[in-house]
Order: structure tokens, then sequence, then C-alpha cells
């Protein structure tokens, strides 16, 4: 289990001047300065009462620091030899393109068979980093671009940036029922509260912002377009399940077909047989670590997408008075 860490002490003569992750590391000599690092831009991190996301802030004598953070399980994971579809890579990054049915992290039901164990034996140097690189997530079932850090230096750069919004990740999707217009949702998100492995919009869960716009609208469905500025777990999910739009296939949020009235077998049994999230990252921008070039990667909407796409289009085309 993950364990709730409360530290609280206060800066001392000697420390005035320092950088905010510097003064943490020694206040703290059991935690790694990468940890305190991403514990600061995480919002972890509170000075004189106040949340400091930026470590590099200067402190002075006599202020009181706290952290409040989870501390994640460690899990020991083992290399293994797992195919990994590589968009790009360097002595630094490295680019994937995620299958769907691959776990990101090992973890209770998944020890083994991770994206983790799969670049662990690709790039076996990449165990001196934290979390084998991984810089962010995408779920189980998620299919798409990841840039994965082959260095700390690569990974702590990553992360800020992460957590600065200047990467730009982008994803196509799938939802029940026909919007007319794109939009944006701005609705914090957190653990929900009676399901554990559910997360949900809650009054003081974490800010979480997506924008969304219209693809392409079927008759009973819309294929869109979204960008991220936060990355909470499900963010995607949830915002389009709170706004009443939940993804086709979702096993969690309630993705379950829904054919429109007058439904062909076949397409009925189209959507009763896509079992996942119709989610995918689609593009990814970030600015190099090291070059400090901007570079922006595509990957092409999975196969099953594309069929699910082709049979939602064939239907709109056999009802085109009920399309809208």
């Amino acid at each position: 289990m993950a364990q709730e860490i409360n530290l609280k002490s206060e800066i001392s003569a000697t420390q005035t001047g320092l950088r905010l992750d510097q003064a943490l590391a020694e206040l703290f000599p059991d935690y790694s300065r990468t940890r305190i690092k991403e514990w600061i831009v995480s919002g972890a991190v509170y000075v004189d009462g106040v949340k400091v996301d930026k470590p590099r802030e200067k402190v002075l004598e006599s202020q009181q620091v706290e952290i409040e953070a989870t501390l994640p399980e460690e899990v020991h994971a083992e290399a293994q030899a797992i195919d990994l579809d590589i968009v790009y890579e360097d002595d630094h990054i490295l680019v994937i393109n995620k299958q769907a049915g691959l776990v990101v992290h090992p973890g209770a039901g998944n020890t083994d068979g991770t994206l983790m164990n799969a670049l662990l034996h690709h790039c076996p140097e990449i165990e001196l980093v934290p979390r084998a690189g991984i810089v962010h997530r995408l779920d189980k079932d998620t299919t798409g671009l990841m840039v994965v850090a082959k260095t700390v230096e690569a990974q702590t750069h990553l992360v800020a940036a992460l957590q600065a919004r200047e990467i730009t990740r982008e994803y196509e999707a799938i939802c029940i029922g026909t919007m007319t217009a794109g939009g944006t949702v701005d609705e914090p998100i957190g653990r929900h509260a009676t399901k554990r492995t559910h997360m949900a919009v809650i009054h003081n869960g974490r800010p979480s912002v997506t924008h969304y716009r219209v693809a392409e609208k079927f008759r009973a469905h819309t294929r869109l377009r979204l960008r991220l500025e936060t990355g909470r777990t499900h963010q995607i999910r949830v915002h389009m399940a709170h706004i009443g739009h939940v993804l086709v296939g979702d096993p969690v949020y309630g993705g379950r077909p829904r054919p429109p009235k007058a439904a062909s077998a076949e397409f009925t049994e189209v959507l009763r047989n896509f079992k996942r999230q119709a989610l995918h990252a689609v593009r990814l921008e970030l600015v190099h670590p090291v070059d400090m070039e901007i570079m922006s990667f595509q990957a092409p909407v999975p196969a099953d997408m594309v069929e699910l796409t082709k049979a939602l289009r064939k239907d709109t085309e056999e009802h085109p008075m009920e399309y809208i």
C-alpha cells in the first residue's frame, strides 16, 4: 500500500538563501533530491502554509516547511523481453506508441509484463532513473504516445515541463452521444468517495482541465480530439463521463454498448465487441531536454478504433434522416 507522509521542519540560519529543493534535501536526508523535486512541482510542499511548486524558490531563516505527500510502494521490476513500438530514441529520451493491454507500472495484480519491465530489458541503464524513466502514464487499455527519460537529468527536465504545461498531449476519442460543439471541462478530480479504483469530479480534488473539439459527428456518437492541460488519473474518461458523454467501451465509467434505434446487427456487434475505452494519445509535442529543440510526434489511430469509426460512419449513412 502507498504510504501517506507528513514532514515538518524549520529553515535554519545556515540554509538562508538556498533553493527550496536543496534545503529540503538537507532537512529530510532520508528522501532523494529527485523525489523532493517531484513533491515540490506536484504541489505537495508548503512554506509558511503557502503551497510552493518551484524548486528554485529561495528560502529564509525561520520559515516553516511542510510536506504532505504519498510515498508509493516500491515495486521491484525485472527486465522482460516485451515488444515495444519505438517511435523515436536517442541518448536522452525514448518515445513509444503504447499498445492496448500494456500496464505502465508493476503493481497489485500486475507484477510483470509491464512497460517498466520492457524498458529495463530494452535499456538496462534506465534502472538508475526513478520509475525507469517513466514521466507520465497511459491507462492499461489506452493506446498511443508516451515519452520516457533515459537519464535522471532528462527526467527532471521533462517532469518540470509537464508540470509547467509545456508538453502538448493530444488524444483521439469516441464518445457516446452527439455533441454539437467543442468546449473545455475545468473540474477538479480526486479519488471516488466509495469506489477505490475510480476517480471522480469532486469539489476538493486537484485542478483538472481538458479541452475538446468535435472531429466528426455520427448518428449517436461523436469522434473527438482532446488536449490535456493537466494529467490526472483517468482525466479524459472522468471529464467526458461528467458532461454526459462517456467514452465508448469504457469498462469503469459506463461506456457499455448503446446501439441507436434500428441499428443493424452488424453494427450492434461491433459496439459489443469493443471492450476498451476508445482513447488514443495521437500527438505529443515537447522541447528536447538537452538539445532544446521542439519535437513533435504522431501515432496513427489503432486498427480497432479505425474499424469502429468505419462502422459508425456506415450506421450514420444508413440512417441519414436521424443524423444531426
